[in-house]
Order: structure tokens, then C-alpha cells, then sequence
């Protein structure tokens, strides 16, 4: 399984993202740049310019036609994908750490950070798809305020006007963003910040990773755990492998954070565990440094890493992943 290595950041990844087709591959970092690439020969496609900070945060709609951002320069920007344009801006008080559009793109969620006297707030905005989607609403649909601990992350179920929300304090929560009451929680979720949340295919349960070395399955009705995997490292993203019965994740500490013998036998790999037996079933290294983000192809067939080091690497799936049975044959119910 060579991987393909994308080099067009100078700095840490935050956020990789392929579209719903699986042709395209964004990729967001530190460097204030988005880019754009072909997930089949990982050639670079396009740049997104215009940021001043840090983008944490990129999503894009199932048609491919709109992409969003979210960056340190405290603005949630709206481009058009195939011609790089930015079509709109949004402006805040603080830094935009998570975008996510619904299963019909015709919302975004954001979430700003709490600083400087501001507290963590979570915006829905309407898009206006009409045209050529520079005439957008400047307030936002709905706008609240979780009460306790601050949103990390956050993504639309499947049932119209919730999201989900991962926590610092390492709480899952549902929120109806109408009323923005918080309906349905789980304190214990994690025991530390919630790093990354990604949504199955069909929005009916969801992976989360967090600083606790914990990753964890829950149903995105009723928040309740079904799948738990647990390493010796911290974790900084997972996600889900569609067409087999797999979860990968991504973490570790910077350097210094660590011991050097930790950093040479796990931190620095993409781990795959077996989403059913919760057991660890291969790694794939090559970074150099902590995995901030990792992504699969919508068809299973590749998927994407991130990492501290500026790079990401693409790695493509033998026909022996696709057969391997580590514990023995699963057949799927109907």
C-alpha cells in the first residue's frame, strides 16, 4: 500500500475532508490555505486564498458546488469550488473552530470559540443556493449559547434541526438548534476534550476521539455508546471505514510531550481497529509528527492523513484489505 505524499502546506494539517463522489480531497491547515486535490493521483486541483489565520475547519455540500471554512481570523467563509472564488464572508468576535453542512446543504452549523469575554456560540446559517451564491443573510438562523462546558466539534443528525456536539469537558450532546435546548447529553462520554466527530454514511451513529486515548461509537438518537476503543496514546481524530468493519485512528503528543520509545512504536501511526471485537488490527506509519486529521473515501477505497508535519499522505487500499477476515467471516444482515 504506497502511499502518495501531498506536499502543499508549510505547516500542521487541521481538517481533511473528501467530497460525497470521492473524486476530490480538501485539505486545510495552519498556513491560512485550503487546498484542493484528486484523490485518484493526489495531484493538486486548487488553492483556496484569502484566509489571515489559522483554517481549522472546511466542509463541503454533497453536490461539490459549495465548500466552507472556518479560521482563526474569526471569519466563516462560503467558496465556489470549482472556481476557487470566495462568495461570501461571514465576521465574528473569535476564531470559527468547526463547520458542517446538513444532509440537504441547505444549512451550515459553526461553532466560535469562547475567549475574550465571548462565550462559545453556535450559529446555524440558511444558504441561499440560488444564483451564484453571493447573496447570502448576514445574521445567522438560529444562534445560541451551550450552557457549561464549550463545543469542540459538532455535525447534523439525521433528524431535521438537531446537531450533535462534542465537548471540552469531553461531553456528547443533542441540541435542537430552534430552541437551542440541549434535549439529550452524556457527561461521561469522554474524560478529556473531544478532538474529532464524524458522522456515519447515514447520519445514524457517529465516532468521536479525544485527549482521553478513547474513541467511542454512539447512536446519534440517543447518545448511547455502542462501540469502545482504547489506546495508549492521545487522539486526535477518527473516522469510520464504510464498506468494511474497521475504525481508524490518528493521534499523539508533540514532540518533548512524550518519551522517544512511545513516539517509535504507536503515537506517530494510522491504527485500525475492528469496529465489531474492538481490537486493534493493523497500523500504517509514515508521519513524523502527532496525526492531527484523518479521512476515508466515501467508497472505502482509500483514505487520507494529516499530520504535524505538514504533510498528508494518501494511501490507497490493497485488494488484501478488502479480503483480509482478521476474525474470521462477518456476513451482513438485511
Amino acid at each position: 500500500m504506497r502511499p502518495i505524499l501531498l506536499q502543499g502546506h508549510e505547516r500542521p494539517l487541521t481538517q481533511l475532508k473528501f467530497n460525497t463522489a470521492g473524486d476530490l480531497l480538501f485539505s486545510c491547515s495552519k498556513d491560512h490555505v485550503i487546498n484542493a486535490w484528486y484523490s485518484h493521483n493526489g495531484e493538486r486541483l486548487g488553492t483556496y486564498d484569502g484566509n489571515n489565520g489559522t483554517v481549522w475547519t472546511v466542509d463541503v455540500d454533497s453536490e461539490s458546488r459549495f465548500l466552507v471554512s472556518g479560521s482563526a481570523d474569526n471569519t466563516l467563509r462560503l467558496w465556489n469550488v470549482a472556481s476557487g472564488k470566495c462568495l461570501y464572508t461571514w465576521e465574528f468576535p473569535t476564531a470559527v473552530r468547526r463547520v458542517a453542512f446538513n444532509e440537504d446543504n441547505s444549512k451550515i452549523v459553526c461553532i466560535t470559540e469562547q475567549r475574550m469575554g465571548y462565550q462559545c456560540a453556535i450559529r446555524v446559517f440558511e444558504i441561499n443556493r440560488e444564483a451564484d451564491g453571493t447573496t447570502q443573510s448576514e445574521e445567522p438562523l438560529y444562534l445560541f449559547n451551550p450552557i457549561g462546558s464549550k463545543a469542540t466539534v459538532c455535525a447534523f443528525t439525521l433528524t431535521p434541526n438537531v446537531i450533535i456536539t462534542g465537548h471540552e469537558s469531553g461531553k456528547v450532546a443533542l441540541f435542537n438548534v430552534e430552541t437551542g435546548q440541549e434535549f439529550e447529553s452524556n457527561e461521561r462520554a469522554h474524560g478529556a476534550r473531544v478532538t474529532d466527530l464524524q458522522l456515519s454514511s447515514d447520519r445514524t451513529y457517529c465516532i468521536t476521539s479525544s485527549e482521553d486515548k478513547i474513541a467511542r461509537i454512539h447512536d446519534t438518537k440517543t447518545l448511547m455508546v455502542i462501540k469502545t476503543y482504547t489506546t495508549e496514546t492521545t487522539l486526535n481524530s477518527a473516522a469510520l471505514a464504510p464498506t468494511q468493519p474497521y475504525v481508524l485512528l490518528g493521534g499523539g503528543q508533540p514532540p518533548g510531550m512524550g518519551t522517544r520509545t512511545s513516539a517509535q512504536n504507536a503515537e506517530f501511526k494510522t491504527r485500525f481497529w475492528h469496529k465489531v471485537y474492538e481490537e486493534e488490527v493493523g497500523r500504517v506509519k509514515g508521519h513524523f509528527g502527532p496525526i492531527n486529521t484523518i479521512a476515508v473515501h466515501p467508497a472505502g477505497t482509500c483514505f487520507a492523513s494529516g499530520g504535524e508535519d505538514g504533510f498528508i499522505r494518501l494511501h490507497h487500499f490493497d485488494d488484501s484489505y478488502f479480503k483480509a477476515q482478521p476474525f474470521g467471516a462477518i456476513e451482513a444482515e438485511d
